[in-house]
């Protein structure tokens, strides 16, 4: 690699190399405030470099077998196996993540990767023989061209892993620009990337913010645009790509209720609402943010704040620590704003996490266990996503007030109920308007097989997240009828469009 002291390298036509960008941003450790490195805002040549060599890339990757495809994908599976640790290792000291948390991360990356080396029975067509005499019609699903994504801070391994290893398999090649906070992980995996035999350009990474957003969301070759983040940023790259004719699936923002009902095995209720809320200090899309307590459910509201009381934050190497720091100084503002805010508009804090004290981080973006209770939906910190260690509690007297409650909610990510009744968790998933159910589970993601499938305000587009539909995505279907002529088989005109 082409280095200069503290500068991320980008990956361009098959080199890492340093831009010329004058424009950098700090990418800083969130539990130290320490400068790891600082990426470049990639030039507007450069990322035109880097889209007309992925445009040139495809044209011979989509002629590849696509079984040498999965094979690739294969190789590129077992190298992030064995360098897991160190990808982890990357991506705790520019998110803060304890350590455990990051190798889940990158985990559920490489479970995708593995779905892409299935990529050759996903790639299936349809055939039927016969559709009028001596015709017959079949589709193959044909790969787009030039794709790019755009990633978020706080999954920097498995968002990317969602989407190249998916669009390559399918024949496709990819421009990522992964999120300016924490660029290092996803320059590793492009690394690896290049050990496991990549062929050049099919797989580019340019670094910057919305001004290189909005260069490659926009460009004519580019085919399809994939995106997770924010509600706000989601909304405009799907208007703009899909007002410049782009294919365009944006995941966006949640706010995930897990509802308890007086059936539910208390224990269990208490430790997944700690996990799922304050893992990864709530930075997760899928991280469970409202618990809805169905009539005596609430009993258990004592004992939750004590398990909760109980975790704490710290550095990534602190075996002890159960999650990390906000990924920025302004993150942390922002969520004492809401935690402040609570308490204004009358919620009672049970738990407050405003003061949380690292001793040995002084300077890191730290927030504790946060727990309000007495909470109506017309209050900020239950209308907003808060994305940090905070969980707010409602209590309704039915099953049917708490499913009303969530598909009221214009969002759909994920949701979860607790109950040892088989009617009662069938009657949910049945009428609730949300993309992604748990039964007994908190944080309902799908392993890569299925597809990750918000619904409402938290999905811009149709197809969603690897599966199927991401083959769906990365793809277009061609369509032929065929019909051989025997010998002296009548060619009298069809004046009609009707096949015969």
């Amino acid at each position: 690699m082409t280095t200069q002291p503290n500068c991320l390298n980008q990956f361009i036509d098959g080199e890492f190399s340093v831009s010329e960008a004058k424009r950098r941003i700090s990418v800083t450790n969130p539990a130290t405030q320490e400068v790891l490195c600082e990426a470049p805002c990639t030039t507007s040549k450069e990322i035109e470099t880097a889209i007309v060599s992925a445009q040139q890339a495809y044209y011979q990757w989509r002629e590849v077998p696509t079984p040498e495809r999965a094979r690739l994908m294969l190789k590129y599976q077992a190298l992030l196996k064995q360098h897991q640790e160190d990808l982890a290792v990357t991506l705790s000291k520019e998110t803060g993540k304890i350590l455990a948390d990051a190798k889940g991360d990158v985990w559920r990356g490489i479970e995708v990767v593995e779905q892409a080396a299935n990529v050759s029975s996903l790639m299936m067509g349809e055939t039927v023989e016969n559709v009028a005499r001596a015709i017959d019609c079949y589709s193959y699903l044909q790969p787009l061209g030039v794709c790019v994504g755009i990633t978020p801070f706080n999954f920097p391994a498995m968002v990317p892993l969602w989407m190249y290893p998916m669009a390559i398999a399918c024949g496709n090649s990819f421009v990522l620009k992964p999120s300016e906070q924490d660029p290092m992980t996803p320059i590793q995996l492009a690394d690896l990337a290049v050990e496991a035999g990549f062929p050049k350009g099919i797989l580019q990474v340019v670094h910057g913010d919305k001004e290189q957003v909005d260069q490659l969301i926009t460009h004519p070759l580019v085919k399809a645009i994939s995106f997770v983040g924010s509600v706000a940023a989601g909304q405009h790259i799907y208007r703009t790509g899909t007002d410049h004719l782009k294919r365009v699936q944006a995941f966006a923002g949640a706010k995930n209720h897990m509802v308890v009902m007086p059936d539910a095995d208390k224990e269990q209720v208490v430790s997944n609402l700690v996990g799922s809320s304050v893992g990864a200090a709530g930075q997760r899309c899928m991280a469970i943010s409202v618990a809805v307590m169905v009539g005596e459910a609430k009993n258990c509201l004592d004992d939750l704040r004590d398990a909760m009381a109980n975790v704490r934050p710290g550095l990534w190497d602190d075996p002890e620590a159960s999650y990390g720091p906000q990924i920025s100084p302004q993150a942390k503002q922002r969520v004492l704003g809401f935690i402040a805010k609570g308490k204004e508009e009358g919620a009672t804090c049970l738990l407050d996490g405003s003061d949380c004290k690292v001793p040995e981080a002084p300077d890191g973006n730290w927030i504790g266990p946060t727990l309000f209770v007495d909470v109506t939906p017309e209050m900020s910190i239950y209308k907003e996503e808060i994305f940090g260690p905070v969980l707010v509690v409602l209590c309704v007297d039915t099953l049917d007030q708490a499913i009303e409650l969530i598909n009221q909610n214009p969002y759909g990510n994920g949701t979860s109920i607790f109950t040892a009744s088989g009617q009662a968790a069938r009657h949910f998933q049945h009428y609730i308007e949300v993309g992604q159910v748990g039964i007994n589970v908190p944080i309902p993601v799908p392993l890569p097989f299925f597809s990750f499938t918000g619904w409402k305000g938290s999905f811009y587009g149709d197809q969603h997240a690897y599966g199927k539909q991401a083959v769906r995505f990365y793809t277009e279907t061609k369509t032929v009828t065929a019909r051989w002529f025997d010998p002296g088989m009548s060619a009298s005109p069809n004046m009609t469009i009707h096949l015969r």
